[in-house]
């Protein structure tokens, strides 16, 4: 797995077929991961994941897997949707495992810093679910504040 960057505690690696085990896992948790993400089609097989990998590897993606520099262990998936070249759509899955541990906080703090520093971006958004208050406390210790919220979303941001 190559790594691209990494922060304190976790290498931030290209998405790999070798981790569709742990993607499926953590893709196919109603109750920990998908319900948080917005994807309710599940659950996924190794097939499709496969299919995703290539695809996000194929348009060169800014997706990243992210894996304990001390135990090698999985953590999740965090990337820029909707990249432009000011501007990109933060998105966040942390596997059960590694829930509640610090990895989000870390994660999205270093990939803020990615955008701005290794992107150049003027500008980095997201949207949660109004009721994701771990999520939100996060992405606000991380600097994101509101700016929009309806009945499905919160929505975020941050500027250089």
């Amino acid at each position: 797995m190559n790594t691209v960057f990494e922060s304190e505690n976790i290498r931030f690696v290209e998405v790999s077929e070798e981790l569709i085990p742990d993607y499926l896992t953590m893709i196919n948790d109603m109750e920990n991961v998908q319900r948080f993400i917005g994807v309710s089609h599940g659950p996924f097989t190794a097939e499709q994941e496969a299919d995703w990998v290539r695809g996000k590897l194929e348009e060169k993606a800014c997706v990243f897997s992210m894996i304990d520099k001390n135990t090698g262990a999985f953590i999740g998936n965090i990337e820029f949707m909707d990249l432009t070249d000011s501007e990109g759509e933060l998105g966040i899955a942390v596997t059960a495992e590694k829930q509640e541990a610090g990895y989000g906080t870390e994660a999205v703090a270093a990939l803020i810093q990615y955008g701005f520093n290794r992107l150049g971006l003027k500008r980095i958004f997201l949207r949660t679910r109004p009721w994701n208050a771990r999520a939100i406390h996060v992405y606000e210790k991380c600097g994101l504040r509101e700016y929009q919220r309806n009945g499905d979303h919160v929505f975020m941001e941050r500027f250089r």
